[in-house]
């Protein structure tokens, strides 16, 4: 097995060059024409000055594009740095600054956010994927320990982090999807409605389909609906999902007799799948789900529900191959103390997933890499099966929509707002979203008339569509514990429906 994640796609492609590797509306481009137009677009990226080391940041769609300059850029020797597609050109700014990318490659919708980031940060904007009258000869080599790909994921502090994902981690990740917890094949096809920027739409649709020569069937923006016509007009054989996306479909089936004739396996992460969601949509479509979990920081995938090994609905499953989990004791930071099955603990992963690190932060990298554990921040609880489930997060985590959002990265736009005394966001749950934002204000004492709508408008300006609160709930004053902080637990029970 090449640990080269750019030859998860040159592999298949000498072995398939005529099969088809993805799908976007009409276009069906085949392994063999892929592998040639990314190495078109390492050269093109070579000529504008790409060289072996650097990094490239990506803003696209799910689109061919993104396949084209995601796997050109890994040939030509560069870490690639994909920028999640709802941020608003003051975060991207950041990003490029951070990741120290020599270029960015955007396009469509999202070129003029991309324009405007490169523009404050003086770097090269390339505007779709750079081609070369002849593509590169053969890809740069990679090293296993080389990083790949920098993420970013946020914190509960400070400034979103780099997280770097090595060549290594991305291609046993994608292996272990595609052959031990979903037997990939030739005849499969997969839908691709997950964000490529995502490592789960990343590592486990994209690279996991291609590493198996299947073929990917692209949906650049997710609608019920939609994916259900294209579940049967394709043939899809699997689903990748998040929570929301099984809701939609659900909600879409019910209002159609379209149903997939092909299915037979759903995977669902991201965020905890409702068993009543799972249990409706198993029975609509007539097709078992397998729910797992994983960070970014684990490449994604940590656990799995699997089918050899056995199912549970409301777990996460067992770890996967070459893979450990842990419940330590979250009271103790500088060690790893592992509790017993039962005992409700932090969970702790460990590794070939395991990713090398945060992008020049090594406090950020010594804290959460201990004894050579990874420290989710996820609260879990293992039963005496193995099967693990995670029953509440350690930190202020929001996920909506499968997305990860960051309370203190919403609360520092919201508090310069002239009218915000203060803030505390949290999430509250939400039947489509799973969780929405919800902003709690105290106000200044002299401020004017101002409503919800108006705090959201801010928001909307500053932060991404993901991001901003939908719910804003105004208070005289937000609870405090002993050492000052607010009790966050305090507010989300009154605010729930």
């Amino acid at each position: 097995m090449s640990l080269s994640v750019a030859n998860l796609l040159g592999d298949s492609a000498r072995h398939f060059p005529d099969r088809i590797a993805v799908v976007e509306g009409a276009v069906r481009l085949t392994y063999g024409e892929l592998w040639n137009e990314s190495l078109r677009c390492a050269a093109g990226l070579r000529a504008a000055g790409v060289r072996p080391g650097d990094r490239v940041a990506v803003l696209l769609p799910n689109t061919t594009e993104f396949l084209r300059v995601y796997y050109g850029a890994l040939a030509a020797g560069a870490t690639v740095v994909p920028v999640h597609a709802l941020l608003v050109a003051e975060e991207v700014r950041y990003v490029l600054e951070h990741s120290g990318a020599v270029a960015i490659v955007s396009g469509g919708p999202l070129w003029a956010v991309a324009e405007e980031a490169a523009r404050a940060t003086g770097v090269r904007a390339l505007q779709g994927a750079p081609r070369a009258g002849e593509p590169l000869a053969t890809p740069e080599p990679a090293e296993p320990s080389d990083t790949a790909v920098v993420l970013y994921t946020s914190g509960t502090t400070g400034r979103p982090k780099g997280a770097r994902l090595t060549h290594r981690n991305i291609v046993m990740n994608a292996s272990v999807t595609s052959e031990d917890l979903l037997g990939l094949g030739a005849g499969d096809v997969v839908l691709g409605c997950l964000p490529l920027f995502h490592s789960y739409g990343q590592t486990c649709a994209m690279n996991g389909t291609l590493r198996a020569g299947a073929t990917l069937v692209l949906m650049p923006r997710f609608s019920g609906p939609v994916a259900l016509e294209i579940l049967a007009e394709e043939n899809v054989t699997v689903f990748m999902g998040v929570p929301t996306m099984y809701h939609a479909l659900v909600e879409a089936a019910a209002a159609s007799d379209r149903r997939p004739k092909a299915l037979r396996a759903a995977v669902s992460g991201g965020a905890a799948l409702a068993v009543a969601v799972l249990e409706r949509f198993e029975e609509t479509f007539s097709t078992q789900v397998l729910e797992g979990y994983g960070l970014t920081e684990t490449s994604p995938v940590a656990t799995f529900n699997q089918p050899h090994i056995g199912r549970r609905p409301g777990t996460v499953g067992h770890p996967v191959r070459g893979v450990e989990i842990g419940v330590a004791d979250p009271a103790v930071e500088d060690e790893i103390r592992l509790l017993a099955d039962g005992e409700i603990g932090e969970v702790v992963v460990r590794g070939h997933n395991v990713f090398a690190g945060y992008l020049d932060d090594p406090a950020a990298t010594a804290a959460a890499i201990v004894d050579g554990w990874f420290r989710t921040g996820d609260l879990g609880v293992r039963d005496e099966e193995g099967f693990l489930s995670i029953v509440d997060r350690k930190k202020d985590l929001v996920i909506r929509g499968g997305f990860n959002i960051y309370p203190r990265e919403v609360e520092e736009v919201l508090v310069r707002h002239p009218a915000v005394s203060e803030v505390a966001v949290i999430g509250v749950p939400d039947e489509a979203k799973g969780e929405e934002v919800c902003a709690v204000v105290v106000l200044r004492t002299d401020a004017g008339p101002v409503t919800a709508e108006d705090l959201v408008d801010w928001s909307k300006k500053h932060l991404g569509r993901h991001k901003y609160p939908r719910v804003v709930r105004f208070v005289d004053a937000l609870p405090l514990g002993p050492t000052g902080k607010v009790l966050k637990r305090a507010l989300v029970s009154p605010l729930r429906p």
